[in-house]
C-alpha cells in the first residue's frame, strides 16, 4: 500500500504538531521514510542538501562531517524557539571557519541561551546558557539564529587549545582577500573579548595580535606562524606579483624583497586538472622572472614544519 503523501507545506524539515495540525496521521509519521533526529521532529529521508550546508561562505565545498553536522542543526532549527541560537563549534562551522577534525565528527550540536533562561537539553544538543550580552543574527544563507561572528570567535577560546587553530578560526573571520565584505574585524574580535566572562580569555588575547586579514585558508595561517615562530620574518599574504605591468599571479606567501615565494599544496590541486594545469605554468612564469618558489604539502607542513622552515630559510639566504 503506497504511503501517503505529506503536505508539501511542511518542508523537508518540519515539527510533528504543524504535521498533526496539517491532518499527518500518527502511523505516517513513524514511517521508515522519515528520519527523527530530534524529539518532535520528522526530516524527509530524502532531503536534498542545501547549497548553503554543502558550500561555506567562501564558496568552498565543505567536508562530510561539516554537512552531517549542519544538516543536524537545520533539523533542530525546525523545533527551536526564538531565544535558542547556535553557537561555539555550530556556529564556527555555518560561518564556513576552518577546524579541526576532531571537534567536528560526531559532535553534538551546540545550542544556546542567555541567562536567564534554561539551557537547551536534548539529545544529540550540547547547551549552553551564555553570561552577559551576546549578538546574535540569522545567518543569511541557512536562515539560523547564530551568534555574531565576533562573539563566535570569543567563544572558540575554551575550545581550540592549539593557539593557530584559534588564529585561523580568526583569519577567516576577518578575510578581506577575494570577498565582497569580511565577517567581521579585528577591532569587533577585541570587543567581543572584553564582553561578559570569557573562558579562555588568555588565549584570545594572545592570538588577537596574530591575526590577519588577507589568509584565505588554515594551511596559509599555518605556514605563517611557523615560520614567524621559527624566527623568520613574516611573509606578506597572497601576494600579487607583477613583472613590469604584466601579472604573473598571486602566490600564498611571498618575501617579495628576495624574490622568494611559498606556495600549499592541497590535494585539490591534484584533483583538479584545470588548476593544476594553471599552477604548473604560473610557476614557470614565476621561475622565469627569477622567483624562488617553495612547495610546501600537508604532510610536511603539519608532519615535519622543521624541513619546510629549513627549505623557506634556504631560499632566502640564497638571495641575501
Amino acid at each position: 500500500m503506497p504511503r501517503t503523501s505529506l503536505p508539501p507545506q511542511l518542508g523537508d524539515r518540519f515539527v510533528v504538531a504543524d504535521a498533526i495540525a496539517a491532518e499527518v496521521s500518527p502511523a505516517r509519521l513513524r514511517a521508515s521514510d522519515l528520519d527523527a533526529p530530534f524529539h518532535g521532529v520528522r526530516v524527509r529521508g530524502d532531503a536534498a542538501t542545501p547549497d548553503a550546508v554543502a558550500f561555506d561562505s567562501f564558496g568552498r565545498p565543505r567536508g562530510e562531517h561539516e554537512i552531517e553536522h549542519l544538516m543536524r542543526a537545520l533539523a533542530y532549527g525546525a523545533r527551536s524557539s526564538e531565544f535558542e541560537f547556535a553557537s561555539h563549534i555550530t556556529a564556527a562551522i555555518l560561518w564556513g571557519w576552518p577546524l579541526p577534525l576532531r571537534l567536528v565528527s560526531g559532535r553534538a550540536i551546540d545550542i544556546a541561551v542567555a541567562e536567564p533562561r534554561r539551557l537547551p537539553r536534548s539529545r544529540g544538543v550540547r547547551g549552553h546558557q551564555v553570561v552577559g550580552k551576546v549578538s546574535v543574527v540569522r545567518e543569511p544563507r541557512t536562515g539560523l539564529l547564530v551568534s555574531d561572528p565576533a562573539t563566535t570567535w570569543a567563544m572558540l577560546g575554551r575550545i581550540l587549545a592549539d593557539p593557530y587553530d584559534l588564529i585561523a578560526a580568526g583569519d577567516a573571520a576577518v578575510r578581506t582577500w577575494r570577498v565582497a565584505e569580511p565577517q567581521t574585524t579585528i577591532q569587533a574580535l577585541e570587543t567581543a573579548t572584553r564582553r561578559g566572562r570569557r573562558v579562555g580569555i588568555g588565549q584570545l588575547r594572545a592570538a588577537l595580535p596574530r591575526i590577519r586579514t588577507r589568509s584565505a585558508s588554515r594551511p596559509e595561517t599555518y605556514c605563517r606562524l611557523t615560520l614567524v615562530d621559527a624566527g623568520l620574518p613574516e611573509p606578506e599574504l597572497n601576494f600579487e606579483v607583477f613583472e613590469g605591468n604584466v601579472r604573473l599571479g598571486a602566490v600564498d606567501l611571498a618575501y617579495p624583497a628576495h624574490r622568494v615565494a611559498i606556495e600549499y599544496e592541497g590535494e585539490h590541486h591534484l584533483l583538479d586538472p584545470a588548476q593544476w594545469d594553471y599552477d604548473i605554468k604560473r610557476y614557470e612564469r614565476l621561475a622565469a622572472a627569477g622567483w624562488i618558489v617553495v612547495r610546501v604539502t600537508k604532510t610536511e607542513l603539519f608532519g615535519s614544519p622543521r624541513e619546510f622552515v629549513r627549505r623557506v630559510r634556504e631560499a632566502i639566504r640564497s638571495r641575501a
